[in-house]
């Protein structure tokens, strides 16, 4: 699997992609993270790559070109690229696991200041948000996206780890424990401790139910 970021602050993701498991999966050749500097694309020789917008406003607009060139450097046939707006479509496990069935290279762009030149829109095939909030630039979500759907692909996690994932059946996670026992009057439950697989798993079902009517009950809908 194949990300392409194009950025104008490549040292945000580079930092991220050294580390973890994405370092880990990168080094496998399970995935292939390339970070693009969109302002490598500017026909500016002081590297402008945003301008004040037509009607006026206030901030900036990134400008047409640059953000167009550097897509079309990474982009193949089979590519599938995405814009990082606020209005988007709402970025979750389901449209993680679409992203993966669809395409073997995602380009993730990054914006900032004020947006995109609306022309820009033209040049890809969708939009993604990952909340209903404004961020300072795409690169969070550029990197949220990414680890998000890196679970999905075989070898980068243990399989049992994402098919027990919050979410994957509309149910969030049960709760896990490790040593000690006794956390200052905090006990394990004794289910756990029992070595009864069949009532281990049982205990685990009704507490993803459990917690998910209290925490999320929107799921349940």
């Amino acid at each position: 699997m194949r990300f392409d970021i194009l950025t104008l602050f490549p040292d945000i993701i580079n930092a991220y992609i050294k580390e973890s498991i994405i370092k880990r999966a990168i080094e496998k050749n399970i995935l292939d993270v390339n970070v693009v500097n969109i302002r490598d694309f500017t026909p500016y020789k002081n590297g402008q790559v945003d301008d004040t917008p037509y009607g006026g406003g206030a901030g900036m607009v990134l400008m047409c070109e640059p953000v167009v060139r550097a897509i079309e450097s990474v982009r193949t046939d089979s590519s599938k690229v995405y814009l990082l707006t606020p209005q988007g479509k709402k970025f979750n496990n389901q449209l993680a696991s679409s992203i993966i069935n669809d395409t073997k290279h995602v380009i993730l762009v990054c914006g900032h200041y004020e947006g995109f030149d609306e022309r820009i829109y033209n040049f890809v095939d969708g939009e993604i948000s990952i909340g209903d909030y404004v961020l300072t630039g795409g690169e969070l979500p550029s990197l949220v996206i990414m680890d998000t759907i890196s679970r999905f692909i075989p070898g980068v996690i243990l399989e049992d780890s994402f098919t027990n994932d919050s979410f994957n059946d509309n149910l969030l996670d049960y709760p896990n424990y490790t040593k000690p026992r006794d956390f200052r009057g905090y006990l394990v439950p004794d289910v756990l401790l029992s070595g009864d697989h069949k009532k281990i798993k049982e205990y685990r079902t009704s507490e993803k139910l459990r917690i998910t009517k209290e925490k999320r009950p929107d799921l349940l809908k």
